[in-house]
């Protein structure tokens, strides 16, 4: 799959997931968890990400969309690993257009191998937290006005219509 804006990132799901602050390989919505960490990094670099998931149980492994992200959920019977370098192989010439994210030396060298961009799983996950934390800084909370005040304020704008009261003409 090609996209034409932005990055695509191949990602070893299961690789990244301990390098990720607040993921743990020990809970059940470990792949949810990390496409929603994802999902906002890759809206702010408008990028997108193919992130392959081993250990699938029975009836769930195949590709799935969550949006920015695809994730594809790969049969027991075969590891994250071999999928994605299968999918390297696939792609041929375009993969040098894609960024490749695991921390497997032997998917490492079969990215280096097609000429793709290759990080390790703590450097493109200190990417996204970097990316978190500036966003985080950039959105300053609006205050919630209650419902007292809302009221009062609709009060004012319907007592005075377009008028101003006195005190607040420039």
């Amino acid at each position: 799959m090609v996209y034409n804006s932005g990055m695509q990132y191949i990602i070893d799901g299961h690789n990244l997931v301990p390098h990720v602050r607040g993921l743990s390989l020990r809970d059940l919505d470990d792949e949810q968890s990390l496409i929603e960490v994802l999902t906002p990094f890759l809206r702010a670099t408008s990028s997108r990400a193919l992130v392959f998931f081993d250990r699938a149980a029975q009836g769930h492994e195949g590709k799935r969309n969550f949006g920015l992200v695809q994730a594809v959920f790969v049969h027991a019977s075969q590891s994250a690993d071999a999928a994605i370098e299968n999918h390297i192989q696939k792609l041929g010439a375009l993969a040098r257009n894609q960024t490749l994210v695991s921390s497997d030396r032997r998917v490492q060298a079969a990215g280096r191998a097609r000429h793709m961009t290759v990080l390790s799983s703590a450097e493109f996950a200190q990417k996204v937290q970097a990316n978190a934390e500036s966003r985080s800084g950039q959105t300053a909370v609006e205050p919630q006005l209650s419902p007292e005040e809302i009221a009062r304020w609709e009060e004012l704008f319907t007592q005075y219509g377009s008028q101003p009261p006195d005190g607040l003409n420039p």
